[in-house]
C-alpha cells in the first residue's frame, strides 16, 4: 500500500501537516488538540475476533472476544484497503513502531491510516525506532480507517492483522496491540499486565492495577519515584518491561496542583482529545461538555523522572485500584494471597462516566484481571501466572479504593486524591507491613489500624457514613454480588 511514510519525520513535520490538513488545531501551550467525533471512548460492543484455526481453541469466546468469519474479516479487510489505496495519494500514512520494551519480547508494528494525528498518536504511544531497529517487516499490521461508515475493530491472530474502522477515538489503536500482547506473551511464559509501574530511587518496582479511571496514570506519576509506564505491562522471569512508548492520561478536571507531572507533560508534541478551549487557546480542563473522558498523549519521557527504557526489577508492592461506587471498601487494605486472586479475579471497580460511549456516569462492574475488555484468553490463564509470581516474588498486595467514601455514588463524595496518596505513599515505603490490622466486618479485609496523616474515620468506611445501617445493607449487598461473581468464576485452588 503507497503511504506516506512518518516513521522518522520530526514530530515538529507531523504537527505542523495534522494542523495544515485541519485535523486539529495547537492550544496555547503547543499541544495539538483534536476531536473524534461521536466516539468519545471505546467501542466494545464493536470489538471482534477471527474465528481461524491457529487461535480458536485458545480464545475465550464471548461477549467480550466476539467470533467473525474468516470471509467476513476477507471482504471487510478488502474493502478497507481498498478505501485507503484511495486516499494514498492524498491522506494515507504508515507509522512504524513497536511494543515492548524488552527487546526479547517486542513485536514491531505498522500502522496505515488516513490522518496524521492518528500517526503521531502512534508515534508518541508506542516505543520508537531508531534507524538501525527498523526491520523490514512488521510482525502485526494495523489498517486503521477512521472515518470509514462502519464501526469495528478486529484481530486476526493467524494473519497478524488489526482492522479497526469508523471510530476515531485513538485508544482504539493502542488497546487493539494491549489485546495482541495478552495473546502473544502467555505462550512465552510472560504475564501480561494491565497495570501501570514505578520504582523508587534504590529500584524497588511497584505495580498499579486498575481499569481506566481508578488513578494508574495518576498514582503511578509520582514527583518522588520513577515512572517506568502508566498502562500496560509485561512480567518476565527477568522483571517487568513497558509495552508503550507513552502515556494516555485522562485530563478532566486536571490541575497543576494536584497532578503537576500529567500537566507539564502536556506541551507541544502531546495530543489532546475532546477538550474545550478559549479564544486564546487556552484548555478548559474542567470542561466536559464533549465527554467525560479527555485524554491527553504524550512520550513517556516528558514526565520529568521517567525510567528509560520502561524496564524495572521484580515488584515488592503491588496495589490494586478499585474505583467502589458503593462507598463501602476501606481506602486501603492489605490482602492475604487468596483474597489477593478473588480480588484479581473479580476486578471489582466502577465503569468511569465518558470511557465507553454510552457510559454517562459510574456503574458498578466486575472485570475480570482488571482488564476483561482486553483479554483474550480465559481469565484462569492470567490468573495462574500471577499467582505464580506472588509465590516465586513473595510481593505485598494492597487493595486501593479511590470511589466514594461516606455513601454511595450521589451521597458520599469521591475519596480525596492527597489521602490517596498518603496512603499509597505508606504502603510502598514499608510503613504499613507491619501496622496492626483489624478485618473488615462485611469482607474480611484486613485494614491497618493507623497511617501516620490519615484519619481513622477515613480508614474504617463504616465510620464515615452517618448511618451505621446504611452501610451494612450496601456493604452486605456488593459482598453478595462479589459471591456470585466469584461462584461464575469458579473455586479458588
Amino acid at each position: 500500500m503507497k503511504a506516506t511514510d512518518t516513521t522518522f519525520l520530526s514530530t515538529e513535520e507531523l504537527i505542523a501537516l495534522a494542523v495544515k490538513r485541519d485535523e486539529g488545531r495547537l492550544a496555547k501551550n503547543g499541544a495539538l488538540v483534536v476531536l473524534t467525533g461521536k466516539k468519545t471512548g471505546r467501542s466494545p460492543n464493536d470489538k471482534f475476533v477471527v474465528q481461524e484455526p491457529s487461535s480458536e481453541g485458545q480464545i475465550a469466546w464471548g461477549k467480550v472476544n466476539q467470533p467473525i468469519s474468516e470471509e467476513k474479516f476477507s471482504a471487510l479487510l478488502g474493502r478497507v484497503q481498498e478505501y485507503l489505496t484511495a486516499r494514498s495519494a492524498r491522506s494515507a500514512f504508515q507509522a512504524d513502531g513497536f511494543v515492548g520494551a524488552d527487546p526479547k519480547y517486542r513485536l514491531a508494528t505498522r500502522l496505515y491510516t488516513e490522518t496524521a494525528w492518528h500517526a503521531l498518536f502512534t508515534r508518541q504511544l508506542f516505543l520508537r525506532y531508531g534507524s538501525a531497529e527498523r526491520p523490514k517487516e512488521p510482525d502485526f499490521t494495523i489498517y486503521h480507517a477512521p472515518f470509514f461508515p462502519e464501526t469495528f475493530i478486529i484481530i486476526h491472530f493467524g494473519k497478524k492483522i488489526v482492522l479497526i474502522g469508523g471510530t476515531q477515538y485513538a485508544g482504539e489503536i493502542k488497546k487493539s496491540m494491549f489485546t495482541v500482547m495478552n495473546y502473544w506473551l502467555p505462550q512465552q511464559g510472560v504475564f501480561p499486565m494491565h497495570c501501570s509501574a514505578n520504582a523508587d530511587a534504590r529500584g524497588n518496582t511497584a505495580l498499579f492495577f486498575g481499569l481506566s479511571g481508578t488513578g494508574k496514570t495518576t498514582l503511578s506519576a509520582d514527583p518522588n519515584r520513577k515512572l517506568i509506564g502508566d498502562d500496560e505491562h509485561g512480567w518476565s522471569d527477568h522483571g517487568i518491561f513497558n509495552f508503550e512508548g507513552g502515556c494516555y492520561a485522562k485530563c478532566i478536571r486536571l490541575s497543576p496542583k494536584t497532578e503537576p507531572q500529567i500537566w507539564n507533560a502536556i506541551r507541544p508534541g502531546a495530543v489532546v482529545e475532546n477538550v474545550v478551549m478559549n479564544g486564546d487557546g487556552v484548555i478548559n480542563y474542567d470542561d466536559e461538555s464533549i465527554t467525560e473522558n479527555t485524554r491527553a498523549g504524550y512520550p513517556v519521557e516528558f514526565i520529568e523522572n521517567a525510567q528509560i527504557p520502561g524496564v524495572g526489577k521484580h515488584p515488592k508492592t503491588i496495589l490494586f485500584l478499585t474505583c467502589d461506587a458503593f462507598g463501602v471498601l476501606p481506602p486501603i487494605s492489605r490482602l492475604t494471597t487468596k483474597q489477593a486472586m478473588e480480588h484479581f479475579l473479580s476486578g471489582y471497580t466502577a465503569k468511569v462516566a465518558g470511557t465507553e460511549s454510552g457510559v454517562t456516569e459510574p456503574q458498578v462492574t466486575f472485570s475480570t484481571c482488571f482488564g476483561a475488555p482486553f483479554l483474550p484468553l480465559p481469565p484462569k490463564r492470567y490468573a495462574e501466572l500471577l499467582q505464580k509470581k506472588l509465590s516465586q516474588h513473595k510481593a505485598t498486595v494492597y487493595l486501593v479504593n479511590t470511589g466514594w467514601q461516606g455513601g454511595p455514588y450521589g451521597v458520599g463524595q469521591r475519596m480525596s486524591l492527597p489521602i490517596t496518596r498518603t496512603l499509597v505513599t505508606a504502603a510502598l515505603d514499608g510503613s504499613l507491613d507491619s501496622v496492626e490490622t483489624t478485618p473488615d466486618p462485611v469482607f474480611g479485609l484486613p485494614i491497618p489500624n493507623h497511617c501516620h496523616g490519615v484519619d481513622s474515620k477515613v480508614l474504617h468506611p463504616r465510620e464515615s457514613w452517618k448511618n451505621a445501617s446504611d452501610y451494612d445493607t450496601q456493604a452486605r449487598e456488593l459482598a453478595g454480588k462479589f459471591a456470585e461473581n466469584l461462584k461464575k468464576l469458579g473455586e479458588i485452588r
